[in-house]
């Protein structure tokens, strides 16, 4: 049975290629151009990829131009000829952009972790968790040794050996406390139980060594003290553990985790405003750091081996190592991946902090690399926290500089302790500018080296903002895999289930189902019936 075509003016449609189902495709002649692609349509498209990568193209944007011009004005005098007031004001607009991400960082940490764990069953919990400890452990020694070998085959201290004063910086720390590396991670487990909560939220707690009498002989004596600084980790597990806590009261805690879902979701519209300001701080933060610098010709002319090895080995640990782990295990376009966080990647160059940039980049891989959110608001601030790719990269790099710099040899132990020394010491450190120098001087007592850090300051300004593109991109990363792996969990947990359910069919055999047969035929007889009919029709 043949339906009949369709009624109307043939003129008006035209056949096309056939579809999927061999039936061919109708299409109005009044619109050719729809058929043709013509230049109306394209334009629509870029336009329309235009206004989808807005923000991403003017925070580019806004990179290059403060670049641009920071060399300018330092060219032209720089901060000399501006003056302290002036460059202060140049500077202000960076400056509100730096306190209103750190603004959001306590509410976002908080509510995001307690909602996130309030949602994960406590088995897939300590599953998803262990696999990002596990995935942040990995990367990080995998950077370490990429410092470590470039450091090693490019030797950027072997030409300074002979300079003995520091190049570019005249507020340079004159003498960096001592501390031992058993002292870090006792700190490391104090911070994970701070005292205060209230105290936690802006402060930390630090030991370092200093001199005094002990039976009558002047030795290093720890001292323990509070420093300024959010103490992120200790709120990251509180709010775990109090997130699994709601989740164990059942019906009598749904009303505080929904509490702390809207105060979350509330927060993600403020990042989504904040966002839009974002080009412009990042233009004069980068202009301003620029300016700050005496002479950036001389800086990059004496350091610039050094520069290279740690931009170089950033490079390839961000641009080939992390995208190659995503995609041996997703099968996708790793850089597809990355585009969609080209904006807090800039972000993270403007601000030179991790933890800042952690707003925004829950933000986009929610939204453009489609992470859920109780995977991106439980892994993205553990990772913040733990997961410090550059500043590990960064620390085995100025480790061995400063070993060439004084002369001194590194032999296999050495290595290796650099090694584990710098990976361990990143876990926990502070998500701040200029964080990884601080958990620098843990690695150079670890290996009696001096804790001479004038050279490193001189150009941490612009080392540390590769540090924490590399450090935000590796969180990223373990977002989306970790996102991979509940999906191929879900898929291979439905399979058993379908078995089961077909295994349980009743052994008794039931009745021979009646085949049913077109319905627009169903008032006549069937196909035996009808083809006897039409051969007597046919005879007579």
């Amino acid at each position: 049975m043949v339906s009949d075509p369709p009624k109307g003016d043939p003129k008006c449609l035209v056949a096309a290629e056939p579809t999927a189902n061999g039936l061919p495709a109708l299409v109005s002649k009044e619109n050719p151009g729809a058929a043709r692609g013509g230049s109306c349509l394209s334009r629509d498209k870029v336009r329309g990829c235009l206004r989808a990568n807005l923000l991403v193209l003017l925070t580019v944007v806004a990179v290059v131009v403060g670049v641009a011009l920071g060399l300018g004005v330092s060219g032209a005098g720089g901060a000399g000829a501006l003056g302290p007031a002036r460059l202060a004001a140049f500077a202000f607009p960076g400056e509100l952009l730096l306190r209103m991400l750190r603004m959001i960082i306590l509410p976002l940490v908080v509510c995001s972790l307690i909602g996130g764990a309030a949602s994960l069953d406590p088995s897939a919990l300590g599953r998803l968790g262990a696999w990002a400890l596990f995935f942040f452990l990995v990367t990080t020694l995998l950077a370490s040794a990429i410092g470590l070998g470039l450091a090693l085959a490019l030797r950027p201290g072997a030409a300074l050996a002979a300079m003995n004063a520091s190049v570019g910086v005249t507020n340079a720390r004159k003498e960096t406390p001592s501390k031992e590396v058993l002292d870090s991670f006792l700190d490391l487990l104090r911070n994970i139980f701070p005292s205060n909560l209230v105290s936690a939220a802006f402060r930390s707690y630090a030991t370092s060594r200093e001199m005094g009498q002990f039976n009558g002989t002047q030795v290093k004596v720890p001292v323990g003290h509070e420093v300024e600084g959010m103490n992120i980790l200790g709120l990251v597990v509180f709010a775990i553990v109090f997130g699994v806590a709601l989740r164990k009261l059942g019906p009598e805690g749904e009303l505080l985790i929904r509490f702390f879902n809207s105060f979350n979701d509330a927060t993600m519209v403020l990042v989504s405003w904040i966002m839009w300001y974002a080009p412009v701080g990042i233009l004069f933060l980068v202009a301003g750091k620029i300016m700050e610098m005496e002479d950036v010709g001389l800086l990059f002319a004496s350091l610039g081996k050094y520069i290279l090895c740690c931009l170089l080995g950033h490079a390839i640990h961000g641009l080939f190592v992390l995208p190659l782990i995503y995609f041996v295990f997703t099968r996708k376009n790793p850089y597809h991946f990355l585009w969609g966080i080209v904006t807090p990647l800039a972000t993270a160059f403007g601000t030179s902090s991790s933890s800042a940039t952690l707003p925004l980049m829950m933000k986009c891989v929610e939204e453009r690399n489609g992470v859920s959110k109780h995977i991106s608001r439980f892994i993205l601030p553990i990772g913040a926290t733990v997961n410090m790719d550059g500043a590990a990269l960064f620390q085995c790099v100025a480790a061995v500089f400063i070993a060439q710099l004084n002369q001194q040899t590194l032999d296999f132990v050495k290595i290796i302790t650099i090694l584990v020394t710098a990976t361990a010491s990143s876990v926990g450190a502070a998500g701040i500018p200029a964080g990884g120098v601080l958990t620098l001087a843990i690695i150079l007592e670890a290996v009696n080296l001096p804790v001479d850090i004038s050279l490193i300051l001189a150009v941490d300004w612009l080392v540390d903002r590769s540090c924490t593109i590399l450090n935000v991109e590796g969180d990223a990363f373990g977002a989306g895999l970790l996102q991979h792996y509940v999906d191929r969990t879900e898929c291979q947990s439905s399979v058993p289930e379908l078995i089961h359910v077909k295994s349980e069919t009743p052994q008794t055999p039931l009745p021979a189902p009646v085949e049913e047969g077109n319905p627009l035929l169903k008032r006549y007889p069937g196909p035996a019936g009808d083809a006897d009919a039409f051969e007597e029709e046919s005879v007579m």
